[in-house]
């Protein structure tokens, strides 16, 4: 393994604020995820710094006793990048740019800055330049005072550097080029969608790093990239998966994620348009993750806004080998019993215990319930299968009235 001070990583800040919105535990949490995504990005969080406000400050986001606060911070440590957790205006940027003396962005160039990393096809490269060059258009004037003295790192990679040396007009026209490209692209996705023929269309959908593609992978039997980073998958990967002799197609598709850009749903909507047309979704649930029923609400939010929602779906929730929950000391008589203290026996008594048949618990990386998933994997496509060719019933037999089968 390689140690953390052998890399040169990026010192970073992060800034998050407490509002009536916006609750201490919850500003903690959005931090705690802001803080892998900038470790994913490939920076290293010296400090947190959080402030509690009615509304965010019009110029400088937060207050300008804590700006002062984390200006003092940023000079003392030689801090390279302040990431915000929530999306800064472009005077709010240039503001605190002006003040800071180094790099600031916030979340969503943050999460657009991961994408340019992960983007791996050309396709998927040209929906990360688009959405950055969205963003990037109202920020130019008086951007980059200080970014020009510290070219790359987080926030620089795709247009980033270029941008600040470019005009409106231009970005303007480059943004016309990547929307005509894409819409070529899009149209030559559909075909190939539509070419796939009659096979039952499987989406594997949930939040960033809850094992997708792991599941991919030990599903279709194929090698899609899997990493514990947010965002490890970006391309749409779509394979044909054969369980006992039923035919379908499984896609993963890439992670949501909570405040996703507007931007990345506008540029990726053909990698979304796989879910719109999927004909069963997976959604894939981290359960060892402690705030696994907000990143639920997330997806089911996004689901929503693609007009997805309502599709059959099975709940799948995966990494039951790192569920540990939180212990309550015998002689402690103050903590209260929450949902945290559940058992995986009691969880499941819970509000899942409604969803019915379509819950499974599971260890992708195990291997753990993967015979049962398979079952109900079939058992859901074989429905809807036979809901469209009533005539092939007696082809796809219930799945434990095979025997001797190979799957």
């Amino acid at each position: 393994m390689i140690e953390e001070d052998k890399i040169k990583y990026e010192k970073t800040v992060l800034i998050g604020v407490i509002t009536q919105f916006q609750t201490e535990e919850k500003s903690d949490e959005y931090l705690e995820e802001l803080e892998f995504l900038t470790y994913t990005a490939g920076g290293r969080v010296l400090k947190r710094f959080t402030q509690k406000i009615e509304a965010p400050h019009p110029k400088t986001f937060i207050g300008t006793g804590k700006i002062e606060e984390v200006r003092k911070y940023v000079r003392e440590h030689e801090i390279d990048t302040a990431i915000f957790d929530d999306e800064l205006s472009p005077a709010q940027q240039r503001n605190i740019e002006k003040i800071l003396e180094c790099k600031v962005i916030d979340r969503t160039y943050l999460i657009l800055d991961i994408f340019a990393q992960r983007a791996q096809t050309s396709y998927a490269r040209t929906q990360v330049e688009l959405a950055q060059y969205e963003y990037l258009l109202p920020r130019l004037a008086g951007v980059g005072i200080h970014l020009e003295q510290q070219r790359g790192g987080i926030g620089m990679r795709g247009p980033g550097e270029r941008a600040i040396e470019t005009d409106r007009r231009t970005v303007r026209d480059r943004i016309t080029n990547l929307k005509r490209k894409l819409e070529s692209i899009d149209k030559q996705m559909a075909v190939q969608r539509g070419n796939r023929g009659s096979m039952v269309r499987v989406a594997l959908v949930g939040y960033t790093n809850v094992g997708k593609s792991t599941l991919m992978n030990l599903i279709s039997k194929s090698e899609v990239f899997a990493e514990n980073k947010l965002f490890a998958t970006l391309d749409t990967t779509v394979r044909k998966v054969v369980i006992r002799n039923l035919p379908f197609l499984l896609t993963d598709t890439v992670g949501f994620i909570r405040k996703l850009p507007t931007q990345l749903i506008e540029s990726f909507k053909s990698t979304l348009d796989e879910v719109r047309e999927a004909d069963l979704l997976v959604h894939v649930v981290d359960i060892s993750h402690p705030n696994f029923e907000d990143q639920i609400h997330a997806v089911n939010n996004i689901l929503q806004e693609i007009e997805s929602r309502d599709k059959p779906t099975l709940m799948i929730f995966n990494k039951i080998d790192l569920y540990k929950p939180e212990e309550i000391e015998e002689d402690d008589l103050i903590t209260e019993r929450t949902s945290s203290h559940y058992t995986l026996e009691e969880w499941k008594k819970t509000w899942m215990n409604r969803i019915g048949k379509d819950v499974l618990f599971i260890s992708a990386a195990k291997e753990e319930n993967i015979e049962e998933f398979r079952k109900k994997l079939y058992e859901a496509v074989r429905e809807i299968h036979v809901q469209r060719y009533p005539y092939n019933d007696f082809l796809y037999p219930e799945y434990d009235e095979f025997t001797d089968m190979d799957s």
